[in-house]
Order: structure tokens, then C-alpha cells, then sequence
């Protein structure tokens, strides 16, 4: 880790692009290849190159004095954690599948054990375990696998049809570009060569066949291969290749697993193919053709194929089915509806599953469907799964397509993860896992709410908030840290998260802005946050934090914001625009040079993003993208106290955009606040790989948070 106070500061030369006859872009270009390929040969940073690298090296000195206060945050946080734990094991053909982990191991074991019965799966079953149980098969440990890595990931672990083989995929740099191996389930022994340079969407297609999509230079996946055990990479029978550089390719598997699908989508236009697998065909069918505007995904039950269709009629999208010898013929099973969005759908034999949002909020209901054979039709008499927290997450989980049980994820901000298992016949749910929260945690003590801001416009914008209810005042003397993102359609549901408790018992309250960008309130919810009204975001982010100063929840000298990704240039655009707000703000991996990214199709995502942000080779979009940017937009005045993170490795956000907002920054804000760039060299955009390593960027940031509030007395949490 290099930490900043001013990074990449040496200018090479001004480059002008001339978008326009009538105008031009002057910009800066940073020297960034040469340090880049110094520090991935060496894999470290050596002090000689300190001077080509920033201005002043601030080596962890301006935390120097938060030490302890990070390693008392990270024994806080760590100390929650039931570090030797297996999750909810999954009942699949003739075995159990779950994961371990091991105390002190940063990574898991991934296990299997025979399944004694050949019932069908119940909501009541449970993995024997125990002296006479069968033993406990360890398929893959992933910490023997990391050895050797500042960085590991896996992917994707797909087990074979016959469940002899298990292909994974792994990244050992955090670049997001993988290496896929097949290996004996049993033996663990490599099976073929590996498959190289390929994205972590991989499918078997039968036990002697695997299906994986490639990317192209600037990292688009554009090609789907089909790929025989045994043989060699090189050939491989490309199914389809994707020469359009706005669209990027990705695959999934039937619940049935007899059809894989290959979804072509951009930002607002997908269509779908199909392979049927039991024909051993090889070649690819269309289901759902290429029409601009109209959105599709797919599955598939007996005699019919189940496509989510979305257009600019239907926003919030549509159910039909249709036959698998007619796909043009089309029956809806769920009409379209203005105030609930379709999310997800999960197929059973006799079942579906439909996950939607209503009021901002996720909804689940079930519904029995006709004996396959029999027609189909609008879908009526569904069971609804009721929650019990005021705001809360549910996510579908992977489900046994010949059962009545479909099994989900619940958690809110203060509910830990849990996994239930739910039959679709009788109602009963039955809870399978809760992870286990130690250090004292009672979460009788915390209460989540609801509430409410007013945007510019009138518009009315969810937030969520979690706080200790015996260390608040509610006074407005309370510290406080707003989170946002709004971006992608992307829902930032209120989840568990364990680290937010440093915080929160010391006495903040905790808030998420469910902003437009996001998908939380549907589709309009995200396109009144793009493109030529990507503004909303960030004033809606601002409206949020003042509804939240003027009830009292908060002040300004203690009002600290967070945001990463896209949600980091929301950080950049709001400290721009109202930094008298803030306190203090933690970018991490921001995208604050919109400008220089999107005008730049070489790199990565550019030409993907363009339905997301704008051409800015289009006047309209430049000139609006220009009047945001942050990096355009840094102003002499005062700033907060600012922490901005980016990895070396990211493939998403190049580090060199968040080194130059904090240049540009360092150049003209006129306080003395904090201003701290720190770089991982061993990490991508989602950070370290392992359990604990991401838990020390949090106690990190928590720690940088407290002192810019003046917060830092060691063992300010509440031990109660």
C-alpha cells in the first residue's frame, strides 16, 4: 500500500483534443505507463522512483497517529466474524455443496458430502454431519490456491452434470481476467489444458463440453466458444462473435439445464440466443431478436421458454412465455405494471418465483404453474413471502429446479445474512443459516427506519438509516455517514454489513440515499439519473443530506459521505458542488475524469458506457458531462477532509483518474484539510481478495473518518 498526500502530479505534456471546430479539450496527460510496468515487474514501489511518482510522499505519515485506532477498528471488526464456518449447504444430485472457513484463513474451502437419502429436497432437510456422517470430501481450498498471490478470486465453480468434474475460474491479479481449470472432483487432479484469458462467465454444456466468452483488447467480452474436454484452446468452435463495441456478451444456464443462453446487451437494447444441450448442438438459435430499445432475458420450463421483456413501453417489464417451436409466439404471464418492476424470475418444475420491487422495497411471490403440456396463461392466485423489517434485501439464491423449495437471501442493516428455505406449496419457510455476529452483538439495540427527502424537483427519495438507539441523541449532535452510489440501475439495498458497527457503536447513524441512477423505484428511477439527467444523482445525494441536517439528525461539522465506483464520482461531483456540507468524504475508486474516459474508445468500458454517461463526441453530451466531471470542476475553495483509494490493478477505473482529482485538488483547494491518496498494488476495483485483507480497508477508512472528526479516543465503542 502507497499512501499520497499528492500523487502523479508531474505533467508530461498538454494534449489538445478538438472535438469541435468551435472548441477544444485542454488536458493533462499523466505519466502513469512507465510507473505502472515499473511497479508490476517489482511488484513494489522503490524509493528512488518517489520523485517521478508525486510531489511529496506522505508515506502513511498523515495517519501515522491513527494506527492503533485502525488496528483497535480491525480487532473490533474481526472479532465479529465466527471466523470457522460452513454457509448453508446445498443440496444438488447426490451431494451436499458448501463452503468452509477456517480460522486465521483468509480464503474458503469449497466441500462436499454424500446425501444420504433419495427423498425429495424438503425445506427440512439437513446435512448430516457427526462420527457416522458421511465424510467431509474438500473439493478446492482456495488458501493452498492463493499461496504464492498478493491477489486471488474465484469466479465461477461449476460442478458437472455428473458431478465428476468441477471447472473454476481464477483471477490472480484483480484485472478481472481469468484462467479456467477443470479438475476430478474427487482426485482434484487438472482435467485438459486451461483455458486462458477469458472472462468468469463459463457453463458446461454436458460433462465432455465447457462454454466461456473472450474479450477483446480493450476488455469487452465479444466471443462465445465452445470448448471439448481434451482438446486444445486453440480449437475451440466459436459460436459467436460480437463486433458491435457498444454490446458485450455474457451466458447463463437454464434452471433446467437444458438450454445455455447467450445474452448480446448494451445499456438499454439485449437479445438472446440459445444452445440446445441435450441435441449436442453447436450451434446457436435465435430466441429473442435485436430490436432497439427491447430488453430480454430468458429461461426455461418443459415446453416453454420464460423471457423477461422490457421496452420503452413496458419499463418496468413484462413476463411471457412461448413455445420452444414458436418463439414468436408469445403469452403474458405477468403484464406490465407502472409501479412494480420485475427483477428476477426463478423457474421450477412446477413453480416460478418472481422477485419485483414496489415502493423501492424487494417483493417475492411464488406461483404454481400448469402441468407442462398444458397452456400457459396470465399467472393468478401467487403466494406473496412476507419480510419483517421496515427496509430490508432479498436476493434469489440457487434452488433445486425439481423441488417446491426455493431458497433466498434475507438481510437488512441490522438482520445478518440469513438463508431460508421456502416451500412453495405449503408456505412453510424454514430458516437454514444466520451468520453468526460475536462481539457482543444484540440486535434488540439497533433500529433501522425508513424516511423520505424532497429532491429539487419534488421528487421523494428513500433513504434507509441504522443507528444504536441507547448512543443517539437524535438531536443533531450525532455523527453521521451517507452512503450513494446511483448509477446502472444498480439497487443499493439496506444489507448486513459487520464493519458499519465501529461506527455505528460510537455512536453514528448510518444512512444510505437510494438516489435516482439506481433501480430501487423501478426504471424511470434510472433514467431520470443518466445520460442528460445524470445531475439528479448528485442533487438528490445533496437533498437527502440537507432533509437530514434540517430534522436534526446530523450538522455539518459532523456530516461524512462515502461512495465508490460511480458512486466515487458522485462523491467528486457533490464535494464540487456543496462542500460546505461535509465534514469529511471517502472516495474509493472514483470515476471523476469522465471527460478524458469517454472520449478514449481504446480503453476499457468506454464504448459500453456510452448509453450510460453519453458520447461526449456529440456537442450536447460534452458540454453536459464537462459541467459535472470532477475532475473539470475542482475550484478554489475550501474542501472537507477527503480519502480517495484506487487499485493498482483495476481494469474498471485506471488508477491514474483518482491520482489526478487528488492533483487537481492538491493544486487549488485553499484549507488545510486532509487530502490522502491511497494505492493498493495488490488489488482491482473490488479491492483485496481476501476475508480479512478487505476488512483493514474498512478500519482504514473508519479510522481517517474519526479523525477528521476528532473522534479518535481508542475504545470509543460502546461495549454494552
Amino acid at each position: 500500500m502507497v499512501l499520497l498526500r499528492c500523487c502523479l502530479v508531474l505533467m508530461v505534456k498538454e494534449a489538445t483534443f478538438a472535438a469541435w471546430s468551435s472548441w477544444s479539450r485542454n488536458d493533462r496527460c499523466w505519466l502513469v505507463l512507465v510507473v505502472k510496468k515499473m511497479i508490476r515487474t517489482s511488484g513494489v514501489i522503490d524509493t528512488s522512483l518517489y520523485w517521478v511518482f508525486s510531489f511529496f510522499v506522505k508515506d502513511d505519515l498523515q495517519l501515522q497517529d491513527t494506527k492503533q485506532l485502525e488496528d483497535e477498528i480491525f480487532a473490533e471488526i474481526r472479532g465479529r466474524i465466527k471466523e470457522d464456518d460452513i454457509d448453508a449447504p446445498l443440496r444438488k444430485g447426490q451431494y451436499y455443496y458448501y463452503k468452509r472457513t477456517l480460522t486465521g484463513k483468509e480464503y474458503a474451502q469449497r466441500c462436499r458430502r454424500l446425501v444420504l437419502t433419495d427423498g425429495p429436497v424438503t425445506v427440512h432437510d439437513e446435512m448430516p454431519t457427526g462420527p457416522d456422517a458421511p465424510a467431509e470430501h474438500i473439493i478446492l481450498d482456495e488458501n493452498l490456491k492463493a499461496e504464492g498471490h498478493d491477489y486471488y478470486s474465484i469466479g465461477a465453480f461449476k460442478v458437472s452434470p455428473s458431478g465428476k468434474l468441477v471447472a473454476y475460474a481464477e483471477d490472480t491479479k484483480g484485472d478481472e481476467i481469468y484462467t479456467v481449470f477443470v479438475i476430478d472432483a474427487e482426485s482434484g487432479q487438472y482435467v485438459g489444458q486451461p483455458l486462458k484469458a477469458i472472462t468468469c462467465d463459463i457453463e458446461w454444456a454436458g460433462d465432455d463440453n465447457l462454454v466461456y466468452i473472450t474479450m477483446d483488447n480493450i476488455l469487452r467480452p465479444d466471443k462465445v466458444w465452445l470448448h471439448k474436454l481434451g482438446s486444445d484452446q486453440s480449437d475451440d468452435t466459436c459460436l459467436y462473435h460480437e463486433k458491435d463495441d457498444t454490446f458485450s456478451l455474457g451466458l447463463h444456464a437454464s434452471e433446467s439445464k437444458k438450454y445455455l443462453f447467450v445474452g448480446s446487451g448494451s445499456k438499454n437494447t439485449s437479445f438472446i440466443f440459445y444452445l440446445d444441450i441435450p441435441s449436442q448442438s453447436k450451434e446457436l438459435a435465435v430466441l429473442t431478436p435485436r430490436v432497439d430499445g427491447i430488453d430480454t432475458t430468458a429461461s426455461h420450463r418443459g415446453d416453454h421458454f420464460y423471457i423477461t421483456r422490457r421496452s420503452e413501453e413496458f419499463y418496468n417489464s413484462e413476463l411471457v412465455a412461448c413455445p420452444l417451436n414458436n418463439v414468436a409466439e408469445t403469452t403474458v404471464l405477468l403484464p406490465h405494471r407502472e409501479s412494480v418492476k420485475i427483477q428476477d424470475v426463478q423457474l421450477f418444475e412446477n413453480h416460478i418465483a418472481v422477485y419485483e420491487r414496489e415502493n423501492g422495497l424487494p417483493k417475492t411471490t411464488v406461483y404454481r404453474l400448469p402441468a407442462t403440456g398444458e397452456a400457459v396463461g396470465q399467472l393468478q392466485g401467487g403466494r406473496a413471502i412476507d419480510f419483517i423489517d421496515p427496509a430490508y434485501a432479498v436476493e434469489p439464491e440457487p434452488s433445486q429446479f425439481h423441488s417446491n423449495v426455493v431458497r433466498f437471501y434475507y438481510s437488512s442493516m441490522r438482520t445478518p445474512p440469513s438463508i431460508f428455505d421456502y416451500d412453495m406449496d405449503t408456505g412453510v419457510s424454514v430458516l437454514k443459516k444466520i451468520d453468526t455476529v460475536l462481539g457482543g452483538f444484540d440486535v434488540s439495540n439497533y433500529v433501522t427506519e425508513r424516511k423520505w427527502a424532497a429532491a429539487s424537483d419534488g421528487t421523494q427519495i428513500p433513504m434507509s438509516l441504522l443507528y444504536r438507539k441507547d448512543m443517539v441523541k437524535l438531536d443533531g449532535s450525532d455523527p453521521m455517514l451517507l452512503y450513494g452510489y446511483g448509477s446502472y440501475e444498480i439497487c443499493i439495498d439496506p444489507t448486513f454489513r459487520g464493519s458499519r458497527f465501529s461506527l455505528v457503536d460510537r455512536g453514528f447513524i448510518y444512512v444510505i440515499a437510494h438516489i435516482r441512477g439506481g433501480g430501487e423505484m423501478g426504471r424511470n428511477w434510472y433514467e431520470d439519473g443518466k445520460l442528460l439527467k445524470k445531475k439528479n444523482t448528485f442533487t438528490d445525494f445533496i437533498a437527502c443530506a440537507e432533509h437530514l441536517i434540517e430534522n436534526k439528525y446530523c450538522t455539518k461539522e459532523k456530516f461524512c459521505i462515502n461512495g465508490r465506483s460511480a458512486g466515487g464520482l458522485l462523491m467528486g461531483a457533490v464535494l464540487n458542488m456543496r462542500p460546505d456540507l461535509f465534514k469529511a468524504a471517502v472516495a474509493g475508486v472514483p470515476f471523476v475524469d469522465v471527460l478524458t474516459t469517454m472520449l478514449d474508445p481504446t480503453i476499457p468500458l468506454t464504448t459500453a458506457e456510452w448509453e450510460e454517461w453519453g458520447d461526449p463526441r456529440k456537442e450536447e453530451y460534452y458540454y453536459y458531462m464537462k459541467s459535472y466531471s470532477p475532475v473539470d470542476n475542482v475550484k478554489a475553495q475550501d474542501y472537507p477532509h477527503i480519502l480517495v483509494t484506487a487499485g493498482l490493478n483495476d481494469p474498471r477505473v485506471m488508477y491514474s483518474e483518482p491520482a489526478k482529482f487528488v492533483a487537481k485538488l492538491r493544486e487549488l483547494k485553499t484549507d488545510d484539510n486532509l487530502l490522502l491518496f491511497k494505492c493498493e498494488l495488490g488489488a482491482g476495483h473490488f479491492s483485496k481478495s481476501g476475508r480479512f485483507e478487505k476488512l483493514r480497508e474498512d478500519a482504514f477508512t473508519y479510522a481517517f473518518i474519526l479523525k477528521a472528526l476528532g473522534m479518535m479516543t481508542p475504545t470509543t465503542a460502546s461495549s454494552l
